[in-house]
């Protein structure tokens, strides 16, 4: 035992903190005795083949032009805490990578391009990075995939990223990425709306694969919707509130894809109407109608996007009903207009005009149903101001880039996938709703696949209607809970 005295100071205490990587004593004892552990990237199956595929449209697309996508970084979330990285939609498109800090260059050559990833290399025992770079040093993000492993999975030219600075000046003039802005500005390339579009453009028709991964997304996010409707009961019981669910959702997601593909919504009686309610804050009111808007999105990176509002008690009260009951009308309208040839914007059109005549009949209108269907009127909107849907795929509002023309301008074709999703969004504090009313939001959204004959709602596996809707909530209660209801 040693001899010490209370309150004395340890060894070295009023020196520098001492920098490892200036350590040589260090750096040798920490480069020597690591097994090797071979890494390769964990990716679905057919990525490669996909991005190959998306890659020659991309080059048919731009010939002559030199091309630049990039995954991006982190960005910070406070101090040296950055969010999850999550890559670039266009760049996982083109590659299937999801590397951060990663750059994929197609070169122009004559008759199409040559494409190579630039990636960074991971610092593995031996590099100083090992222990000192928290990005990319294995001691801190475990056994990373190299650069040989990325070549073999994904069949494509893989050089360091630092071989790029090499070719700087071929960059000159260059069509970039928005995602590759800072090496843009660094190299001299010019960072192209052009590209974008024609990005958006291509990634508007899905192929065999990418249906595939939204099937995968869109099911687990069908079973995430029981699992959530499943811990109503408790959350009620337990005063666990919104943020219960919506954990739960988050929960599932993470466990059954990459996570939630976009913020996860939860709103509970006043707060359904809130279009975009992710503070999830409030508690579960059993009288009232609860709305969830939620998606898994796949490994991949595909999302799905779906919305039902429930009755948290297992019964909706008639004014909910009547509600949900005009929603749905609006929704089967738009459903109904999904089919190649037909110009995108007949099923937003054919659900408004729904809405606006239900809300007519209900004498909640200040004109008549003609007048607010024009484009100098919109007065139904003032209880549903956003759209009616959205293409669908890596991003949850995908292909955001295209020219009006080549989307709400154009006409729909097969492959084409894309969410259907009228509401009616009935403030608290609107004056101009009857007080039965106030405080009701109802979506039902659906996320559909535009085939060669028709149309399929992927999604079909839960109900639109409120009868339905009200026997499928009851269903995910065990015996016990519907008792307490």
């Amino acid at each position: 035992m040693s001899d010490t005295t209370t309150g004395a100071r340890p060894p070295y205490a009023g020196t520098r903190y001492p920098k490892l990587a200036e350590i040589p004593a260090f750096r040798a004892f920490i480069a020597e005795g690591w097994q090797d552990v071979p890494t390769r990237p964990d990716l679905p199956a057919g990525t490669a083949a996909a991005a190959a595929a998306h890659r020659e449209r991309l080059s048919a697309a731009l010939p002559g032009q030199t091309l630049v996508l990039s995954s991006g970084i982190a960005p910070v979330r406070n101090d040296d805490a950055s969010y999850l990285f999550r890559a670039d939609s266009s760049f996982v498109w083109a590659t299937g990578c999801q590397a951060e800090g990663a750059t994929l260059v197609m070169w122009a050559r004559p008759g199409g391009h040559d494409a190579v990833l630039y990636l960074p290399a991971p610092f593995r025992p031996g590099d100083d990075g090992f222990f000192s770079n928290a990005l990319h040093g294995e001691l801190w993000v475990g056994p990373s995939a190299g650069l040989a492993e990325w070549a073999e999975a994904l069949q494509v030219a893989v050089e360091p990223i630092e071989a790029l600075d090499a070719r700087a000046a071929d960059l000159r003039g260059a069509l970039a990425a928005r995602a590759a802005a800072a090496l843009a500005v660094a190299h001299g390339a010019e960072v192209s709306a052009d590209l974008e579009r024609t990005l958006s453009r291509l990634r508007m028709v899905k192929d065999d694969w990418e249906i595939g991964q939204l099937r995968e997304a869109i099911d687990a996010t069908v079973s995430g919707f029981a699992a959530v409707v499943g811990e109503i009961p408790r959350a009620i019981a337990e005063g666990l509130g919104e943020r219960w669910l919506q954990g739960t959702f988050d929960r599932h997601a993470r466990t059954h894809g990459n996570g939630p593909g976009y913020s996860t919504i939860v709103g509970s009686g006043a707060h359904a109407p809130i279009l975009h309610w992710v503070r999830c804050d409030g508690p579960i009111h059993p009288d009232q109608a609860l709305l969830l808007d939620m998606g898994v999105e796949a490994r991949s990176l595909y999302t799905a996007d779906v919305t039902r509002t429930v009755p948290a008690q297992g019964t909706f009260s008639a004014a909910q009903r009547e509600v949900h009951d005009l929603v749905e009308r609006a929704h089967r309208a738009g459903l109904d207009q999904i089919r190649p040839g037909t110009a995108y914007l007949d099923f937003h059109f054919a659900s408004m005009q729904v809405v606006a005549q239900g809300l007519h009949d209900w004498g909640l209108l200040p004109v008549s149903v003609d007048e607010a269907l024009s484009p100098r009127g919109q007065q139904h909107r003032r209880y549903l101001a956003c759209g009616i849907g959205h293409h669908l795929g890596l991003d949850v509002h995908d292909c955001s880039q295209a020219h009006y023309e080549d989307y709400m301008g154009a006409d729909l074709e097969p492959g084409v996938v894309m969410t259907v999703e009228p509401g009616l969004y009935f403030h608290a504090h609107d004056l101009t709703l009857p007080p039965e009313l106030r405080g009701i939001g109802v979506r039902l959204e659906d996320d559909i696949l535009v085939t060669a004959t028709g149309s399929e709602v992927l999604s079909g596996a839960l109900p639109i209607d409120a009868a339905g809707i009200e026997q499928w909530t009851r269903a995910q209660w065990s015996p016990e809970q519907g008792a307490t209801r």
